[in-house]
């Protein structure tokens, strides 16, 4: 077994070489199987063998002596490595353990995961305590050290500062540092952030950039700065230019920008010749988007757009883990490798029937396996949120000049008020409705107004958001008191309420951010949050993100933070927050 999640003991090394001398004996044969070997891109026939967690033999032959091992007669059947995303945030109203279990079972059996949302709930001793408690899952499960918070804190420096950031990047469990949502103040000369990349790069881990829209010149820049790979391509030819920069390009496939399929055919339109640094990932999509799953779907696409087979399936395993230097543990179906292996019905479904993750069985012959949680969460204080506040009329003051305009799903510019704000309900003539952010302790607040997001609901409440901070939105205040005060009661989560009635509740009881249930319920219950949001008049196609990025200082052009209202461009508070 896997000592903490990352290497196997000197005993056990010398197990699986005595399996193939014939004194012990795997747990599990995969017979007559035709699996994908990542070295040399064949369809090769072979029989293999695992111990525990451990592939031990791939080719002809079988053990001297089968009797009492498990079997499994793979004979027209075709075996592919485990999938693999290499960018996961795993927070989106889901929890890390909760989205492994549902992924899983269609075959994406190793997660890379933004650490974020243990930076801002836990100290760093829990927070390691914590993911070593992961790396029981059967699901692989690793983490990037993030550089900054993507919104402006109160104070950033206690999350990160040299001290904090060396700790996580030395982490054997932390694979890379990043992702560089701060890279225009790298490129301003902010030599702290450079340090830490060049320390990330001393202890062999690469770091994620996000370079929506960068150009040649910038992208040449942060490459010299220490920059290997990023995943915010738009275009077939912003992929091209990355690729020929050196960078290992993530093409993603997200709720937010679903743009897998179009830098498909462009990059087949301009004959791409070698797909070896590529990968591919769906970005921390919110639920609905995996109810079909994670990896498999992406794969699916590449075939159906004309991707040879073979890379396809590439690009969702061993590329990513010869990028973040795992290709000795994962990525591929061979000796020494983590026994993660997708058993298909044909080369080209990538949806598996059976689904093996550190040699357990997640799925069997179309039958899923019962997956036993690994993680108390109560023992790391993460819960139902508790505090001793109430939302008042106090709080719901509004007389700044300028909102918040949603041009979509995450863009926003300001805009010149111009409705009578000094009201208890804001007219439905008009597309304003308020917003405030209020602080988890009640302490202080930013009160503003937000136009295009409802033309009509009485109120929303989600504890939800980039800093684990509550947003309320809505027209009328009494409905948006309502819904704080429900809020409150469940502990955390999302309520929607018109007309003095709650129409919807979505209870986040770890820490207000994270659901404590089934990611099947959990879909249904975002599915309910879209139709009744679009009911109300919200245009665009995914108001968890919408409400999630109303802080998140990485995107354009104006956001509602701890600080205040802030001039992202400009980096300049417009309107600091209120003490309450």
């Amino acid at each position: 077994m896997l000592e903490n999640g990352y290497y196997w003991r000197n005993r056990e090394l010398r197990k699986h070489v005595s399996v193939i001398d014939g004194l012990d004996k795997p747990d599990l044969l995969l017979t007559n199987a035709v699996y994908l070997n990542a070295y040399t891109k064949e369809w090769i026939s072979a029989n293999i063998w695992i111990v525990d967690d451990r592939i031990v033999y791939v080719g002809e032959k079988l053990p001297a002596n089968t009797e009492d091992i498990e079997t499994m007669d793979c004979a027209g059947k075709y075996l592919v490595p485990g999938y693999i995303e290499p960018h996961a945030h795993p927070f989106q109203l889901y929890n890390p353990e909760q989205l492994a279990n549902h992924v899983a079972q269609t075959g994406t059996t190793t997660l890379v995961n933004d650490n974020i949302l243990w930076l801002l709930l836990l100290k760093k001793k829990k927070a390691f305590s914590l993911i070593n408690e992961l790396q029981k899952h059967p699901v692989s499960m690793y983490w990037w050290a993030r550089f900054d918070a993507q919104t402006e804190l109160k104070d950033d420096t206690q999350l990160f500062n040299t001290q904090e950031i060396l700790s996580w990047i030395k982490h054997p469990a932390v694979v890379q540092g990043g992702e560089l949502t701060s890279w225009p103040d790298l490129l301003a000369g902010d030599d702290r952030l450079l340090h830490w990349i060049q320390e990330t790069k001393r202890q062999g881990k690469p770091i994620e950039g996000h370079l929506p829209g960068a150009s040649e010149k910038t992208l040449t820049k942060m490459k010299l700065l220490g920059v290997n790979a990023d995943h915010e391509s738009m275009t077939g030819e912003d992929v091209i230019r990355r690729l020929r920069l050196g960078y290992q390009v993530g093409l993603r496939y997200s709720s937010i920008r679903p743009d897998l399929p179009q830098l498909l055919e462009e990059l087949l339109a301009m004959n791409l010749k070698s797909y070896d640094n590529l990968t591919m990932t769906t970005d921390g999509a919110t639920p609905g988007f995996y109810e079909d799953g994670m990896m498999n779907v992406c794969i699916e696409i590449a075939i159906e757009k004309g991707v040879p087979i073979e890379e396809a399936y590439m690009m969702a395993s061993y590329n990513a883990a010869k990028h973040l230097s795992l290709e000795e543990q994962l990525g591929s179906i061979a000796p020494g490798r983590i026994a993660n292996i997708n058993i298909l019905s044909d080369k080209d479904n990538p949806h598996p029937e059976s689904v093996l993750a550190k040699g357990q069985w997640i799925v069997k012959d179309h039958s899923s396996q019962e997956i036993s949680n690994v993680v108390n969460w109560e023992e790391y204080g993460i819960g139902k949120l508790t505090y001793d506040w109430e939302l008042t009329e106090n709080e719901l003051q509004f007389s700044v000049p300028i909102g918040l305009d949603m041009v979509n799903d995450v863009i926003i510019k300001p805009y010149a008020i111009d409705t009578d704000i000094a009201t208890e309900q804001l007219p439905e003539t008009k597309k304003d409705a308020f917003l405030l952010l209020l602080d988890r302790k009640g302490k202080w607040r930013v009160n503003t107004t937000i136009r295009g997001f409802t033309d009509r609901l009485g109120g929303m409440a989600s504890s939800y958001s980039t800093t684990g901070d509550f947003i309320f939105i809505g027209k009328n205040k009494a409905d948006i008191i309502l819904a704080g005060n429900r809020l409150k009661e469940l502990g955390g989560g999302i309520v929607i309420v018109h007309e003095g009635e709650i129409l919807l509740e979505i209870p986040l009881t770890l820490s207000g951010t994270m659901y404590d249930g089934n990611m099947r319920d959990l879909i249904e219950k975002e599915k309910q949050l879209k139709t009744i949001l679009k009911e109300y008049g919200y245009p665009f196609s995914d108001p968890v993100y919408s409400i999630f990025f109303l802080s998140s200082t990485h995107l354009p052009h104006i956001r509602i933070t701890q600080q205040g209202i802030v001039d992202v461009k400009k980096k300049a508070v417009l309107f600091p927050a209120t003490m309450c």
